[in-house]
């Protein structure tokens, strides 16, 4: 059984870790993880006295852009953040660490940007880092309506969430490079053999070597302006055969 416990409004479940695995599990690629990711965070953090709106913001080498949000208000808001190229969230992303805004009415670090949250009414904010590897960083933004809405209770458990969505995005990050990878080597060897199998017609053709027929394979390539794979595939359907098929797989 999941077991709970409620602190100041804030349902803790202890079985997280878990449902953000599921997330990575039940996602058919990074965008929808980051926002089914972004749609927990909000609920989790939201309650009958404070609507919060949650986004995830990736800043890559000279860009930086919104990559998923719980809803339109929310990617609305990190918008302004962008437009502003300054704030909590970006901060965090930028430095690695939490930062809180408790009230923009009377919070002085962010100029300009301030009031535009406040015209947005939006009264407290919260940056959390999520790591990754490499020269990107990404920011959980959790915005809220109402002021003072982050104490250290949520703080931390906003952190944790950071900490736990950084090491299932490197683990998504990792399959989609392996799914990739299989995917690639599945066609290279599928490639393979129809060009093995053309080469093996032209042998028999021609009674010459591997290398002979291997030069003619070429040279029509060449000659077409066509894949060395598509004048195999060609060279084998000239024989009413169908294209061999590789049984290797990831």
């Amino acid at each position: 059984m999941t077991e709970e416990r409620v602190e100041d409004g804030i349902e803790h479940t202890m079985s997280e870790p878990a449902q953000l695995q599921d997330l990575v599990l039940d996602s058919a690629d990074l965008e929808r993880f980051l926002n089914r990711l972004a749609v927990f965070a909000a609920a989790t953090f939201s309650n009958e006295t404070r609507e919060v709106f949650c986004s995830v913001t990736l800043l890559r080498p000279k860009s930086k852009s919104i990559i998923a949000s719980s809803s339109d208000q929310a990617k609305n808001l990190d918008e302004v953040q962008l437009a502003y190229d300054d704030g909590p969230c970006l901060r965090a992303a930028r430095e690695g660490q939490i930062y809180v805004v408790k009230d923009f009415t009377t919070d002085d670090r962010f100029g300009a940007y301030s009031a535009a949250m406040l015209s947005h009414g939006i009264r407290s904010a919260l940056g959390v880092p999520i790591a990754l590897d490499g020269h990107a960083a990404a920011g959980l933004n959790l915005y809220a309506t109402a002021p003072d809405s982050f104490d250290p209770d949520v703080m931390t458990a906003a952190d944790t969430l950071g900490r736990e969505a950084s090491q299932l995005l490197r683990m998504a990050v990792h399959i989609a490079h392996l799914t990739a990878t299989n995917h690639h080597l599945t066609q290279a060897l599928s490639s393979r053999t129809t060009i093995d199998v053309a080469a093996g017609i032209i042998m028999a053709q021609n009674r010459c070597s591997h290398d002979d027929a291997m030069t003619i394979l070429k040279a029509a390539s060449s000659g077409r302006n066509m894949k060395l794979h598509d004048v195999a595939g060609a060279v084998v359907a000239s024989l009413g055969q169908q294209t061999p098929t590789t049984h290797f797989n990831p």
